[in-house]
């Protein structure tokens, strides 16, 4: 994982946020192909979007959801990525493992509603808060 700013047109940043989507109705679907195929879609909608794919892997236990690790330009919605990640991979999960998929999804859905986003990397909120109070004291 890197932790180096990267430089965009006027800016640098390091936004790094851990995405979760959970299969609907919580099914055990995610099987290591399936998540094989949803990482490589993944990696190149975020490359198409100036973001980087730095960790992504489903819960191969429960094979009911996926974490990924972005890094975020800052010209870009945390929600509009991850709906065309999410419509993008339904869509093609479903048309390429259709056998797989039928004895749970009849209707043409992969994804629950809605999506988990945290904040991630960096330093400690504590530490951000100290640092900020600081700043206009000499040390």
């Amino acid at each position: 994982m890197s932790k180096a700013l990267r430089s965009f047109a006027h800016t640098v940043a390091s936004i790094k946020i851990h995405i979760v989507f959970v299969t609907k109705y919580r099914h055990p679907v995610i099987s290591g192909e399936i998540e094989q195929d949803m990482i490589e879609l993944c990696r190149s909608i975020c490359e198409k979007n100036d973001c980087l794919l730095e960790e992504a892997k489903a819960d191969l236990g429960t094979n009911d959801h996926i974490h990924l690790l972005v890094d975020l330009a800052p010209k870009v919605s945390i929600s509009k990525l991850c709906n065309t990640m999410k419509t993008v991979t339904s869509r093609e999960i479903r048309k390429r493992f259709v056998r797989q998929l039928k004895p749970y999804y009849g209707r043409p859905v992969f994804w629950k509603r809605g999506f988990s986003a945290v904040s991630a990397g960096g330093a400690s909120l504590d530490v951000l808060k100290a640092y900020i109070e600081g700043q206009g004291y000499d040390d």
